[in-house]
């Protein structure tokens, strides 16, 4: 996982398996966001078996699948932010609309991505 992109715009590192070590590959593309994985990660343990399901675990992995997928191509992160930055600044409804569509369009392809 320590491949550097042979494109400027592409992905820092190959897409990890859907496992939470696996993801901890956010240390590498987004050091910052780890202690929120490791908190969201013991919490969706304990109500896994609070709820005796799974399906705290599947929405972890969902949710930072799709982070990762998105993180890894610096300029897909950087759209995003800047979307949801327009999406904070917008005075009209059409460019909220807009901004919207955009940042779902990221989402949607990260998706895709993680359930290849």
């Amino acid at each position: 996982m320590t491949e550097q992109p042979s494109a400027p715009d592409g992905p820092l590192i190959p897409m990890p398996a859907l496992t939470p070590a696996a993801l901890r590959a956010v240390a590498q593309i987004a050091p910052a966001q780890l202690p929120s994985f490791v908190e969201h990660l013991d919490r969706a343990v304990e109500q896994a078996a609070a709820q005796s399901t799974i399906a705290p675990l599947r929405t972890f992995l969902q949710w930072w699948g799709e982070f990762v997928a998105i993180q890894r191509y610096p300029a897909r992160a950087a759209r995003l932010r800047e979307l949801e930055a327009e999406a904070e600044r917008a005075t009209d409804r059409e460019a909220v609309h807009a901004a919207l569509a955009e940042m779902r369009q990221i989402t949607d392809l990260a998706h895709r991505e993680i359930s290849a």
